[in-house]
């Protein structure tokens, strides 16, 4: 990036800074802060172990230092701005979430577009609130769009103030579906025995309602429906593309689908042992379908720093924006993240090589040369480091 155009940036980081007011975490005080500034070559350089007593009054501390990316800390300590985290004297952390579209199995790279990109990772964002919300019932959720490629969560219940990283990993895991099978998720009931029997006879059953055990049903109901659907012959093909699985038991399955869709539908599925095995064989499909697939070092990690809601990102020029819960599904990050100081003016840019932007509801392509473009979209490209800034008639 050259001088000009780092200089351009600085100073229209510090207009936004000027025209906002940044939210401070709760306990902002007991949080390490760290941010890094326009420096000049190709690595990046953070400044970090600060307090708010480092930093001063936040937005004051923005505007004079327009710093490119800005963090605090998901942990709480005794002495934040201490030099060694040893010496910070850890309190708790909030639990962290971070959905990053670039890591996402359902994502595409060089095929999907950045709008793209961004609305599979919303519905990971929308999964992971399932678990959240439904299966942790936690109640204290903040959910962020990250400014670059994707979306942060917020746990800040007290419940999991103290917890250690095992035991978040196991958090990971479960909205991960890590090591899931059915054994994990069927309940267990007696159904009644006979004289002479020494123990009743055992029931399987998937619930219908609450956690994996439920989304296992849901897929497994989703399935029969696309069973019954066909006739006999294709319904049999398709049950044998599955390990292990021949043509008897698939006649036996598909006939036990048919004549049982009533008790399936209550969560049975011990109408047939072919049927059983069938279960068996769905779930990697139902944790492939349904997981969250976070991003586990973020999670696990008590000494995180997260990007400050408010700031902007240093890496697109869109604002670090916290979501209302009920507002997650209509939000459109390449408009409703894109500051409004950013939205008034065109500039000129020269594009190194064909370019094409998504943003303000806009898109197109930007071959390699000189443009004139709206402010936003020329941030964008000059902080993703594919334009420089051009010179203003």
């Amino acid at each position: 990036m050259e001088e000009r155009t780092r200089a351009y940036l600085r100073g229209r980081f510090r207009d936004h800074y000027r025209r906002t007011e940044p939210v401070l975490p709760p306990d902002a005080d007991a949080r390490e802060w760290g941010y890094i500034p326009w420096t000049s070559g190709p690595g990046t350089t953070m400044v970090r172990h600060k307090s708010t007593l480092d930093l001063g009054d936040l937005g004051e501390f923005l505007a004079r230092e327009r710093p490119r990316h800005v963090y605090f800390s998901a942990g709480r300590y005794d002495d934040p701005a201490a030099g060694s985290m040893s010496e910070k004297g850890w309190v708790g952390s909030d639990l962290v979430f971070d959905l990053d579209a670039d890591h996402l199995p359902a994502v595409e790279l060089g095929v999907d577009s950045y709008g793209e990109m961004l609305e599979k990772c919303k519905a990971a964002l929308l999964r992971l609130l399932d678990f959240l919300e439904d299966d942790f019932g936690f109640q204290d959720l903040t959910v962020v769009f990250s400014g670059g490629r994707g979306y942060h969560v917020h746990v800040r219940d007290p419940a999991v103030q103290p917890l250690e990283s095992d035991a978040r990993r196991e958090i990971v895991d479960y909205v991960r579906g890590i090591g899931l099978d059915l054994e994990g998720v069927i309940h267990e009931e007696a159904v009644g025995g006979t004289a002479g029997r020494a123990s009743p006879a055992r029931k399987r059953t998937l619930r219908t309602t609450g956690g994996w055990s439920a989304r296992a049903h849901r897929h497994l109901m989703s399935f029969v429906d696309e069973l019954v659907a066909m006739d006999d012959e294709d319904a049999v093909e398709r049950l044998r593309e599955f390990d292990g699985i021949g043509e008897g038991k698939a006649t036996a399955a598909l006939r036990a689908a048919r004549t049982n869709d009533d008790q399936i539908a209550t969560g049975n599925i011990d109408v047939h042992p072919a049927f059983y095995s069938l279960s068996r064989q769905l779930i990697p499909e139902v944790v492939a379908a349904d997981n969250a697939p976070i991003d586990e070092p973020v999670t696990t990690d008590t000494n995180r720093l997260i990007r400050l809601p408010g700031s902007l990102h240093g890496g697109s020029g869109l604002c670090v924006t916290r979501l209302d819960r009920d507002a997650i599904e209509a939000f459109d990050p390449l408009t409703d993240a894109v500051p409004d100081t950013f939205r008034n003016q065109e500039i000129s840019v020269e594009v190194e090589e064909e370019s094409q932007v998504e943003l303000g509801g806009d898109s197109f392509t930007l071959p390699a040369g000189t443009h004139r473009v709206r402010e936003y979209a020329g941030v964008f490209l000059m902080a993703r480091g594919r334009a420089e800034k051009g010179e203003e008639a």
